[in-house]
């Protein structure tokens, strides 16, 4: 009740000459925020009878829910997967940096590594909330090592695990505790790996599919065992085939749960899926896309020799596509499938009343102008500076 009542006395700020996104639509409406949260102005007329405390133009721009980024290795120098002394400070230092990206939530993710390095890495990245320090950590993405040696991509194989007769208790063993962890992807063919699957859903962590060579039948019994999401779909996987799909085929699969909707990420720079492909993936289940950029240690710092887990990539030009859809569904890919992968959309990935303030402010070229966490600015362009 006194949360409520401290609510209530905070100030008020109206957005005005915008365009907003709400239900897959950009419509000419204000938008009002209080204590952190999107706020019903009829509420505040009617029952408070109250106005804004402060009015800003946003000069016919566009305002989006901040993006949330569910796949990201590092960036800025940063290798989440490298078990420094000071993790934390590394992860702060890309929350702070990605606000420029529109980025207000992410998943760090850690590559195929030894187990000492989770039991380092891991305890030392908590969920925690997003504010002028940066962008919210949502939880860990592990990634591997329970993968396909034949589908590892940049994966060490030397690192590599299957599931032994005790599955879960080795899973426990190569992460550690996993009060920290949101997602993991692993290869549903590996034996066993359905009583994980089960287990970790039954704990609250999504089970994605990726770096794999399991058939559509192996694909849809890991979904009814609890999985969700698709690890960068087409990638690190069987190409499709008209006679098995393979995992891409769960996108169109009649045999899965009854009300099931499987995700799907996607790296849409060109260069890891052809545009054609992002096009059919989005065609044929939109409502599943989700944006990651799977971006490395490299991001931010160009060409050059930059780590990624226990090994070093040689990078040599760097692209960005997007994708050929609408503006509403591809901003909804990057914020509100993310938030309902992660059973956040209620507070995240939306501009409805009562949900979180977290939203980005882009022109319309969809240049980042302005990041707000809990209706607080952390971050404006230049350009956008009055």
């Amino acid at each position: 009740m006194r949360g409520e009542q401290g609510a209530a006395g905070a100030r008020v700020l109206q957005f005005t000459n915008c365009r907003i996104l709400r239900g897959g639509k950009l419509l000419r409406e204000d938008l009002w925020v209080r204590g952190g949260r999107i706020l019903d102005p009829e509420k505040l007329f009617f029952e408070e009878r109250r106005v804004a405390d402060e009015r800003r133009d946003c000069g016919g721009r566009i305002l989006a829910p901040g993006f949330i980024d569910v796949q990201i290795n590092g960036g800025f120098g940063v290798d989440f997967s490298q078990a420094t002394e000071d993790v934390g400070s590394g992860v702060a230092l890309v929350a702070r940096r990605i606000l420029s990206h529109g980025v207000t939530s992410f998943c760090p993710t850690l590559v195929t590594s030894p187990p000492e390095v989770y039991h380092k890495v891991v305890p030392q990245i908590p969920v925690k909330s997003g504010g002028p320090h940066g962008a919210g950590v949502l939880g860990l993405h592990l990634e591997g090592p329970f993968i396909s040696r034949e589908k590892r991509g940049a994966h060490p194989e030397a690192h590599l695990r299957s599931f032994e007769a005790d599955a879960f208790q080795d899973l426990l063993a190569t992460y550690g505790p996993l009060d920290n962890v949101r997602i993991v992807t692993l290869a549903p063919e590996l034996g066993r790996s359905h009583e994980v699957i089960r287990a970790l859903t039954a704990r609250g962590i999504c089970v994605s599919l990726g770096h794999s060579v399991a058939d559509l039948r192996a694909a849809e019994d890991a979904v009814w065992s609890g999985a969700t999401f698709i690890t960068h779909l087409f990638n690190a996987m069987l190409p499709f085939h008209h006679r098995d799909p393979g995992i891409v085929g769960l996108l169109t699969s009649d045999r899965l749960p009854a009300g099931r909707c499987i995700f799907y990420g996607m790296i849409a720079d060109g260069t890891h899926t052809n545009p054609a492909a992002l096009r059919i993936a989005h065609r044929a289940h939109p409502q599943g896309l989700v944006l990651v950029t799977d971006a490395i240690p490299a991001l931010g710092l160009g060409n050059g020799r930059h780590t990624l887990g226990q090994q070093e990539v040689e990078v040599d030009g760097l692209t960005a596509y997007v994708a050929g859809c609408s503006v509403e569904s591809a901003l909804e890919a990057a914020s509100l499938h993310p938030a309902q992968l992660l059973g956040l959309e209620k507070s995240k990935g939306t501009l409805d009343f009562g949900a979180d303030a977290d939203f980005v402010v882009l022109d319309d070229s969809l240049h980042v102008q302005a990041t707000y966490i809990s209706g607080e600015l952390v971050w404006q362009a230049d350009a956008a500076r009055q």
